[in-house]
């Protein structure tokens, strides 16, 4: 470490480092898609890992408001593990019992919903092309209105299309089951890893802080235990509190549909819960599609919910928000909307859904870290122009000399 901390000293190792820096950068620039492609194959041999740590992150929580609320009020279990296994156990037991609860009662009734929908395109669209005639919307001088007519009022014309698509591309079906198949297995390996990384994570959490300690300097260690901590916190409050609203919406969604007798209660319901999640534009979505499903069926519901959707999203952006995450995330639209892109474009659907606490991180960093730093550096004394010089007989002696020169000169 002496050694080439005594060649970084010296200027021409300095520079042939920087050179060789500058010619990774831009080879890896030039050649990003397959460098990024790499990766992503590199990580996908760990994805059932990676599944597994995000499960057991998310689960987390559950087990320590079980730890914290039951099990450490009960004298009976003595040691600390035994509380935090018990905890465990009954966070994965809700878990599971919730994720039945989702299968046996929504599920069915999507399934439903959704064929429902698929049978009766026809009278739906029917409907819509009788009122937007009504409006003077009409497709009857058009060069093409047999054809839209017939698309429009043929429900089988749809099946039969999709019968034969499936025929053509049975092959495609099948690899696409298959894969399906899969990624269904590795996500219960994911879970089962999940498990056993919640159950480890007092072990995990202090070999982690050993080797850290160990690899880093005292006020490193410190800086980075609290930058990772402030991380967790952003992260784990936005993914509990975004959960809790996306419920919030879409349970208050299923009970106005239900009071004023809509259909399709369970799946428009189960649209903007999920679409609520995604920062920005989600909410929006999510209300197109539920008023285009409105629409074709009665089209003054879809006018009722498109105002109940406004009157909703507005109370959930200024109200129910701000109640759940306070001032957590203080951060700018222009911020999260970049977030939001660059995400999308780098991680996809994960990237959109982790734009904002991704935003929040990049704030905290620039806040509390950046600015401080270069302030610090700004208000350090400059050393070398206020260091006072030793006061040096021969040099004053030949400043007088050149003196007395240039006086003899003139």
């Amino acid at each position: 470490m002496k050694h080439f901390k005594d060649l970084m000293s010296k200027r021409w190792f300095a520079n042939a480092v920087a050179g060789c820096i500058t010619v990774t950068l831009f080879f890896i620039l030039s050649n990003l898609d397959t460098v990024l492609g790499g990766i992503g194959t590199f990580i996908g041999y760990f994805s059932t890992v990676i599944g597994g740590a995000a499960i057991a992150y998310l689960m987390n929580p559950l087990a320590k408001l079980y730890e914290k609320k039951i099990f450490s009020k009960i004298k009976f279990f003595k040691k600390d593990t035994t509380k935090w296994s018990f905890s465990v156990g009954l966070a994965v037991t809700t878990v599971l019992l919730f994720l039945m609860m989702i299968i046996i009662t929504l599920i069915p009734q999507l399934l439903e919903s959704i064929t429902n929908f698929v049978s009766n395109l026809g009278s739906y669209a029917s409907s819509l092309l009788k009122l937007l005639n009504d409006f003077g919307l009409s497709f009857s001088e058009s060069p093409n209105a047999s054809g839209v007519q017939n698309l429009l009022n043929s429900s089988e014309d749809i099946i039969n299309t999709i019968v034969d698509y499936i025929s053509d591309n049975s092959s495609k079906i099948i690899s696409a089951s298959t894969s399906a198949g899969k990624g269904v297995v590795n996500w219960l390996v994911a879970f089962i890893i999940s498990v056993y990384l919640l159950a480890a994570k007092d072990r995990l959490k202090t070999g982690a802080k050993r080797f850290m300690n160990a690899a880093m300097k005292k006020d490193v260690y410190d800086s980075s235990l609290t930058f990772l901590t402030r991380c967790n916190e952003i992260l784990n409050r936005y993914i509990i509190f975004d959960l809790i609203d996306g419920l919030i919406v879409g349970a208050t969604n299923a009970v106005f549909m239900a009071l004023f007798g809509m259909q399709y209660v369970g799946l428009v319901s189960v649209v903007v819960g999920v679409t609520n999640l995604v920062p920005t534009f989600g909410p929006l979505v999510g209300g197109v599609i539920g008023v285009f499903i409105l629409l074709m069926v009665k089209p003054w519901h879809a006018v009722i919910f498109l105002i109940f959707t406004l009157v909703l999203q507005t109370l959930d952006g200024y109200v129910i928000k701000p109640k759940l995450f306070g001032n957590t995330f203080g951060v700018s639209g222009l911020l999260i909307l970049l977030a939001i892109v660059i995400g999308g474009k780098m991680f996809g659907i994960l990237g959109i859904l982790l734009a904002i606490p991704f935003a929040a991180i990049c704030d905290y960093v620039y806040r509390e870290i950046v600015i401080p730093q270069l302030e610090k550096k700004r208000k350090e004394p400059n050393r070398k122009s206020k260091k006072k010089s030793l006061p040096d007989p021969e040099k004053d002696e030949l400043m007088d000399a050149a003196e007395m020169t240039e006086i003899i000169d003139k």
